[in-house]
């Protein structure tokens, strides 16, 4: 093996196996998409596009929240959306506020999509019926592991033993 492959601590990870399945698991979801002839919705999108339908128009900063997402992340989301045809911005209450709302396409489509969130969610808890540790366990075990201390608190604190090694 090279030095510069020995070097490169990207090549483990503990969290790449979750990252990949889930890629995996919205491969299989844009394949419903696709045979339902729903072309160019990735998705990320549903939620928002979901939201939106049982929500009525909602600023960036009002879905953002909903969703549990930062503004600027659902900022990005939304110009993905609405250049893909799914959303369109609105004047709100006052003329210096500017509402999310659905398009006509999305619409047409968000029926099939509950339809498509509800089945994922069966399918989901069929898998994890099927493996000895569920996922949804896993996450709150991590979640209350967090709150005993932080990841950021975890990870300073390894910097910093690695730092006092360096210096040793």
């Amino acid at each position: 093996m090279s030095d510069s492959r020995a070097a490169d601590p990207s090549r483990q990870s503990l969290w790449r196996p979750l990252r990949l399945l889930q890629a995996a698991l919205d491969a299989d979801i844009a394949r419903i998409h696709s045979g339902q002839r729903v072309d160019g919705l990735k998705p990320s999108f549903v939620m928002e596009l979901l939201r939106l339908h049982a929500c009525g128009p909602m600023t960036i900063a009002e879905l953002a929240e909903s969703v549990q997402r930062t503004h600027s992340a659902l900022s990005q989301k939304v110009a993905a959306m609405r250049e893909a045809g799914w959303v369109e911005t609105v004047v709100g209450d006052d003329a210096r506020t500017r509402k999310v709302t659905l398009t006509e396409k999305a619409r047409r489509v968000v029926g099939r999509l509950a339809a498509e969130w509800r089945a994922t969610e069966a399918a989901l808890a069929e898998l994890e019926d099927e493996i000895p540790y569920p996922l949804s366990r896993v996450v709150s075990d991590i979640e209350q592991a967090l709150e005993r201390k932080s990841f950021h608190g975890r990870v300073a604190e390894r910097l910093a033993e690695a730092e006092a090694e360096d210096h040793a």
